[in-house]
């Protein structure tokens, strides 16, 4: 439990979408470790209406304002990604501590920019998912460290489907410059990976585009066409530092299903293991150490105990990171490792070669038992 004598963080939240709303408020204000001050929109209903819902004292439209606020101490950002980096780069310029959405930025330069402004004015960034700091990943880390499945020697991420086109209310962002499957759902499962086996060494894959318009089929759109102006469809694989070797596929181009399944499976020596959906916080692990294919997965149960989970978890732990003076679990320095990752997929298209990976990043810490209670 966080300490009483320490009074909670003060967060400024920048977006004020239906992220805020219906995943990351509901989960703050149930929290210690920090209070929600003031909502910042450029839509200034949208401000003013979550303020109303969630007791929020100031809603503004000037993310200025908020950033350079004196009695301001982190900053959510939940805006549209193409505003991630330069947002983070003003707040923590400003001394402003941050936390981020997914992903970290679009490029590799406005990425590094915000880490470096971090280091130089003393600040801590932390960035989504903080799916990986759930039960689900945390058992898979605990299982994996036991020997369950003896030595990891080769692992499998898939994130497969048709798209957004049919659910989404307004799905063109997601065929866009800085949309596409690797950069929408790639943090969630390469998050994940880290956290279990660590940083990726190298990358060799294709990133191509399967279709080169979409129809939207979804409210209230129906009927738009809208061009597809990033890659949809990645394949390849990578090596990690220790080792072990992964397949990769990550495609909104398969409309009429896929054979497989979309969870992670990490194959070792003496075992398979297969994990929870890195996109939510729980989920079984499934296990088979028999050396026969025909027996079925069996579910390892998990008795540690747990802590309350949701949106906002990673934010948690980044406070507790600045009392306790350590370096957050969900970090800009993974999230950028993360984005290294992704975006060397498209230069392994582009240059037709394996493409060694620039940055590195730490295994983050286990959470203790009981988790971030």
């Amino acid at each position: 439990m966080p300490n009483p004598m320490n009074p909670p963080f003060r967060v400024g939240l920048i977006g004020c979408g239906d992220i805020a709303r219906k995943a990351y408020l509901p989960f703050a204000r149930q929290q210690q470790d920090f209070v929600i001050t003031a909502c910042c929109d450029a839509r200034l209903d949208f401000a003013e209406s979550l303020a109303r819902e969630f007791a929020i004292p100031r809603a503004i439209s000037d993310p200025g304002e908020i950033i350079e606020a004196p009695d301001i101490d982190i900053v959510l950002n939940l805006t549209h990604p193409a505003a991630h980096a330069p947002l983070n780069l003003r707040a923590v310029r400003a001394g402003k501590h941050v936390y981020v959405e997914k992903p970290f930025g679009l490029d590799r330069a406005e990425a590094r920019a915000v880490l470096d402004a971090a280091d130089k004015n003393g600040c801590l960034v932390g960035c989504a998912p903080d799916t990986v700091l759930g039960p689900g990943t945390q058992h898979v880390r605990r299982l994996l460290a036991n020997g369950v499945i003896g030595q990891p020697l080769f692992a499998r991420l898939v994130c497969a489907s048709g798209g957004h086109e049919s659910w989404h209310p307004n799905p063109a962002f997601y065929y866009a410059g800085g949309g596409g499957p690797m950069l929408d759902m790639g943090p969630y499962h390469l998050s994940f990976l880290i956290h279990c086996l660590g940083p990726v060494k190298n990358v060799g894959g294709r990133a191509v585009r399967g279709f080169r318009t979409r129809t939207i089929t979804s409210s209230p759109l129906a009927g738009t066409i809208i061009p597809v102006e990033t890659p949809t469809h990645y394949v390849g694989s990578m090596e990690m530092v220790c080792g072990v070797i992964v397949d990769v596929c990550f495609s909104f181009d398969l409309p009429f299903g896929y054979n497989g399944s979309n969870l992670p499976e990490i194959y070792g020596t003496e075992g398979r293991l297969q994990a929870p959906d890195p996109n939510k916080f729980e989920g079984s692990v499934h296990v088979n150490s028999t050396r026969r294919r025909d027996t079925p997965l069996q579910i390892v149960p998990d008795n540690t105990p747990t802590g309350p989970t949701g949106r906002g978890l990673g934010l948690v732990d980044l406070c507790r990171a600045l009392r306790e003076k350590r370096p957050p679990r969900a970090s800009g320095e993974l999230a950028y490792h993360v984005l290294d990752v992704m975006l060397a997929f498209h230069d392994s298209e582009k240059e037709e070669r394996r493409i060694e990976i620039g940055s590195t990043c730490n295994q983050p810490l286990l959470l203790p038992a009981g988790g971030l209670v």
